[in-house]
């Protein structure tokens, strides 16, 4: 709710009950209440079953299971897999979930991980996947599930990566399984490890994803998989189910796997006998036997196995003529914003369509998410649906083509691949920490990256898929391999890279005369490019989580045509359900305003007289409280806030913290004048602060959130708010207040369509209006992304600078660090320290560098002292997990590439956290 001092000279806080009890009666809303039923009990039933090595061998291995019903009626079954790592114990929950939708759900821990023995085979037709078979055939045996006909079961598989390559492989292999859901998974397993952005290249051509890989096969190594070789319950090397161990550092993994990556990991590329075994593990070489209803769940934030991977699962699918359903979610293995909920119940609903033949809602044909949105009424933000009544594919349904300027570069591969640039971090995010740093997300090194840019452009415009473009590309080594990023490059100078994902290319005979000219794919991702914005292609000579030629080249790059943008204008949002508040809000409205109308006028006088006292000597002063203490109700010793006292001056950005109970609502609900206090005094400008005091009109207020009516436009909605405070339109300063929310365009849309950043400004504004002087603000920040956050400290910034003052109160602890000049702590009800940020805090910018756990403190030692030898470093110490490194000047980013230059295997890097260590050291770490 967004309010300003207007309002508070009409509504005191018993108005407002009475006005909404009274709206609700004339509703006709009463409460009711039913008793719900209790969900049925699951029957867990935990076995080992012994099954053959290989088809037709007298060697078994121990594979355990986990089976989920709720009752012993015949009903259809669902297998659940486990990603790579994991075990059915992971799958528990969602299996239990599926047992009360009515299913018979069996889980297994695949062959060697969890509590069951042999080794891993990345889904080996012949191993994991014949497993899948025998676990079909024992579901027939089993009187809960429904037959189709003797040994058939009905039956669907799902699993997420790992357990979705099983659940594709195990469709292809086994026509008895009726339906899959696959999520985040592979189609072609060499493709997503030897990734090739040239069109019509191959793996063996392809660029090797180092760190995935590498994550991949130390997972499947480690120890820490519970019983496995070198670690077996009695301290010797055998393993689970007697298995023998494999050679040193390939744990669980069968030999020829290990060979084959410990090749390719030293090559740095695929040979013909890896893409072969890998090819086994891929439901791509068996694709045209997937002949069953198929719902393909892909996530946007995944470097490991993109959307293109998705891309081929569907239309292989679609062209064995089953049916097929496409999902991008706000998510994947490199972590993302939406939970598996949505997720979940489209998969049951897919399951319930297929297998149970019901006529259930299984979902478009294409469905997106897109981060960001809000409801309808804006009062919380969602993530926003996008679908289309078919899957468009990653070339979209129309394209829009934008020429990028440049000539020809010249950029260098150095020696060894190092410093290599940056997109991400595979899996770990470390790198998202460096934005709070000023680093980003991304790092390109000079001379080792081209730029090739666009104009900006005159309307938004909205990729959805794959774009292309075409580079000449020339070396003087045969191979030439590069990384070409699509970059939003906004008007202020700050880049974005969607997604964070990079599209590797080798370009074979490139040291041909004349070069070789190319067609490019870019990574496949859903992101719009704003008015005004630009494109920038960005083709660097290494990345981080790719393998690069050791040998020192040198590229000439240049594009050789516009960017072909694919577009999907079929998408259509999806509208959230509208609550009863949309309707309610005016009908509240209303009322108050009735009883507004029926207030006597002497009870208006007698408040004016109430509020008169005035304090000439403190009329320059925004606010000073003074013994300020608020009992809690019916309480005679308890206090929410007790002899609390501080000063606020102009040009101040002060900010208020406490942890939870420590009294800051009811302070700012008594600086309001919406509740009175017990005792003390608050003097706004030297008035004191009663309910509908005058002086309140100097003060604006942003607490709770927004609450627009949505089908209006920004602008439509603060003048019809200005206009209710009764007050001339020439007081408002409509437009100065705009200019510090920095709206733009987006004032003349309707508000229905903002995102949420644009909504918390516009809630600023509303509260900016008039220009108070003193702008109170309550947790603006509130379920904004990051570049969402740092626009809001921005207004906060700009405000104050004209001499005015701003109070906030928020638990985001580095954005009132950056954005505040003084602060106030607040504990169990009184004031622990105030003061200016720097002199609480101490001054210095320090980064926390964390490294792997066997780095050990020697090596942090001997590395600390050379980072405090560089310049633009104060300070670098070893501490416990990491280093702690005080900067001088040395930017963010240089710190990142000396740490990868000296060989540190860093897991995180961010700011350490000054005032949080202050804050907690302040309240004795109660927060």
């Amino acid at each position: 709710m967004s309010f300003g001092g207007a309002w508070r000279r009409r509504l005191t806080g018993r108005r407002v009950l009475v006005a909404l009890l009274a709206a609700v009666l004339l509703a006709g809303f009463g409460a009711v209440s039913a008793a719900g039923s209790q969900p049925a009990a699951v029957r867990q039933e935990d076995r080992f079953l012994d099954l053959p090595e290989t088809p037709g061998s007298s060697a078994t291995v121990r594979i355990d299971t986990s089976f989920f019903t709720t009752g012993t009626a015949p009903r259809p079954a669902i297998l659940v897999a486990h990603g790579f790592g994991g075990s059915k114990e992971g799958e528990r929950d969602r299996a239990r979930q599926l047992a009360r939708a009515g299913y018979a759900v069996l889980t297994w821990s695949a062959r060697g991980f969890g509590h069951s023995g042999g080794r891993i085979g990345l889904d080996s037709p012949d191993r994991e996947i014949q497993d899948v078979k025998h676990l079909v055939d024992w579901l027939a045996q089993r009187p809960e599930v429904q037959l189709d006909g003797p040994g058939d079961p009905r039956v669907g598989i799902t699993g997420a990566s790992y357990g979705g390559g099983a659940a594709l492989l195990g469709a292809a292999y086994d026509p008895r399984i009726d339906a899959v859901a696959s999520q985040i998974t592979w189609w072609n397993l060499a493709d997503a490890l030897f990734p090739q952005a040239v069109q019509g290249g191959g793996a063996t051509d392809g660029v090797f994803k180092k760190l995935w890989a590498g994550i991949f096969f130390t997972t499947g190594s480690a120890g820490g998989l519970g019983g496995g070789p070198g670690n077996g319950p009695d301290g010797t090397g055998a393993g689970r189910g007697g298995e023998p161990a494999g050679p040193v550092g390939c744990g669980r993994f069968l030999d020829e796997l290990c060979a084959m990556y410990n090749r390719v990991a030293t090559a740095g590329r695929a040979d013909a006998d890896a893409v072969a075994l890998l090819d086994r593990s891929s439901p791509s070489s068996v694709g045209d036997r997937i002949k069953v209803p198929t719902l393909v769940v892909q996530g946007q934030q995944d470097s490991l196995f993109p959307l293109d991977q998705g891309d081929r699962i569907a239309r292989a699918v679609a062209a064995s003529g089953a049916p097929v359903s496409v999902d991008w979610f706000a998510g994947g293995h490199d972590g993302g914003t939406e939970g598996s909920a949505r997720v979940d119940d489209r998969v049951t609903a897919w399951f319930d369509h297929y297998l149970r033949g019901r006529a259930t809602d299984t979902g478009p044909a294409f469905r997106l998410t897109r981060t960001g949105g809000l409801d309808s009424t804006g009062f919380q933000a969602v993530l926003r649906g996008a679908d289309a009544d078919r899957y468009p594919g990653l070339d979209g349904t129309g394209r829009r083509t934008v020429e990028l300027a440049g000539r020809e570069q010249s950029i260098a591969n150095p020696p060894g691949g190092a410093p290599p640039n940056i997109s991400t971090l595979p899996g770990i995010g470390a790198l998202s920490q460096l934005a709070s740093a000023g680093a980003g997300l991304s790092l390109d090194f000079p001379g080792q990256y081209a730029g090739f840019d666009s104009a900006p452009l005159d309307s938004a415009l909205h990729l959805t898929g794959a774009p292309t473009v075409q580079l000449h590309v020339q070396a003087d080594r045969p191979d030439a391999v590069l990384f070409a990023k699509l970059y939003d490059l906004g008007p202020d100078g700050k880049q974005s890279l969607p997604e964070q994902l990079a599209a590797p290319l080798r370009v074979t005979g490139a040291d041909a005369p004349g070069g070789r000219t190319v067609t490019v794919a870019l990574p496949a991702v859903d992101h719009t490019f704003q008015a005004g914005h630009r494109l920038r292609l960005v083709l660097a000579s290494t990345d981080l989580a790719y393998s690069s030629p050791t040998e020192p080249a040198t590229y000439r790059v240049a594009v050789a045509g516009p960017v072909a943008v694919p577009t999907v204008a079929e998408l259509r949002t999806e509208a959230a359900p509208l609550p009863a508040r949309t309707w309610l809000l005016p009908l509240v409205a209303a009322t108050v305003t009735a009883l507004l109308l029926t207030v006597p006028l002497r009870r208006r006088s007698a408040r004016r007289r109430a509020a008169a006292a005035r304090d000439p000597a403190l009329a320059e002063v925004p606010l000073r409280i003074t013994g300020l203490s608020k009992r809690y109700r019916g309480a005679v010793d308890r206090y929410a806030v007790r002899d609390l006292g501080f000063t606020v001056e102009q040009g101040q950005v002060l900010g208020l913290l406490g942890p939870n109970g420590a009294g800051k609502t009811t302070t700012l609900r008594m600086l309001m004048g919406l509740i009175s206090p017990d005792e003390g005094e608050i003097r706004i400008f030297g008035h004191q602060v009663r309910p509908g005091a005058p002086v309140l009109s100097r003060v604006g207020a942003f607490v709770e959130g927004a609450g627009f009516l949505p089908h209006l436009t920004g602008r439509a909605n603060l003048e019809l708010y200005w206009r209710a405070t009764g007050r001339p339109a020439e007081d408002a300063h409509l437009a100065e207040a705009l200019a510090i929310a920095d709206l733009g365009e987006a004032l003349e849309r309707a508000v229905r369509t903002y995102s949420q950043g644009m909504r918390q400004r516009l809630a600023i504004a509303q509260a900016m209006l008039g220009l108070p002087d003193l702008l109170i603000l309550d947790e603006p920040t509130n379920g904004l992304d990051p570049p969402q956050i740092r626009e809001m400290r921005e207004v906060m910034i700009r405000y104050a600078a004209a001499g005015r003052t701003v109070i906030v109160s928020s638990h985001l602890l580095a954005e009132v660090e950056q954005s505040c000049t003084h602060l106030v702590v607040m504990d169990r009800g009184r004031l622990v320290t105030a003061g200016p940020v720097g002199e609480i805090v101490g001054a210095g910018e320090q980064l926390l560098v964390a490294v792997a756990a066997e780095y050990g403190a020697e090596e942090r030692a001997a590395v600390a002292d050379k980072l405090a030898a560089l310049s633009g470093v104060a300070a670098a110490d070893p501490v416990d997990g990491g280093l702690l490194v005080r900067l001088d000047g040395l930017p963010a980013s240089r710190l990142t590439a000396e740490l990868v230059r000296l060989g540190v295997p860093v897991e995180g890097i961010g700011p350490h956290r000054r005032l949080e260590d202050a804050f907690l050291s302040l309240i004795g770490g109660s927060a």
